[in-house]
């Protein structure tokens, strides 16, 4: 496990969004999680509700063994074999058969801010197409609000633009102005912490 990619800030915000998973989610369901990343959240909430499915994705083929291994190691029966998954692709997952059934929700933790807005578009779009009657959309980051922004996310900011001038944090009115154009509207903000916030969105 310790040779393993790990990220810090996954373990540390792993809980607190689990909360407000447990709060908005039904009780049983399929979820699809966009970007898994390292693979931590979702051995985390598959662990914590047994009794929803979990698909992991992520876009760089490069993640999906170290996916495979974490998920060997929680050695749990509602994990799915993680896919490759582009969301700005026409196709979901990109590679192989597209997904034959569709969602109660799809999560994405962390992405829009380091890729560029046509990610946002891709994924407002998918989860249109990909989500059940009454399914929701979670995504959790950090967002530009109309109030001044905190110090240490404008500084994250800044840094994102200089790695890549197509990334950056998303001002949260673009995010559901996109997302209202796939046919979601936001349904529930949740403030987090580290300046986070956690938006429901819904059809």
């Amino acid at each position: 496990m310790d040779d393993l990619p790990f990220s810090a800030a996954a373990d540390r915000n792993k809980q607190p969004i689990l909360d407000v998973l447990k709060r908005v989610l039904g009780e049983r369901g399929a979820a699809l999680e966009i970007a898994s990343g390292t693979g931590q959240h979702v051995a985390w909430f598959a662990a914590a509700m047994s009794h929803w499915t979990w698909q992991p994705t992520d876009a760089d083929a490069a993640m999906l063994p170290v996916i495979e291994s974490r998920l060997a190691q929680a050695g749990l029966p509602n994990l799915r074999p993680p896919v490759l998954l582009d969301v700005t692709a026409p196709q979901w997952p990109s590679r192989g058969a597209p997904f034959a059934e569709r969602f109660d929700a799809i999560y994405c933790a962390n992405m829009l801010h380091i890729a560029p807005p046509s990610a946002c578009a891709g994924l407002m779009e998918g989860a249109a197409r990909h989500l059940l009657p009454g399914g929701l959309l979670i995504t959790y980051g950090p967002y530009f609000e109309e109030e001044a922004p905190a110090p240490s996310n404008l500084a994250f900011d800044q840094s994102l633009r200089a790695r890549d001038a197509s990334w950056g944090i998303r001002r949260l009115e673009d995010v559901v102005a996109q997302a209202r154009r796939s046919g979601l509207a936001l349904r529930e903000r949740h403030a987090m912490p580290a300046n986070n916030l956690l938006l429901v969105f819904g059809s």
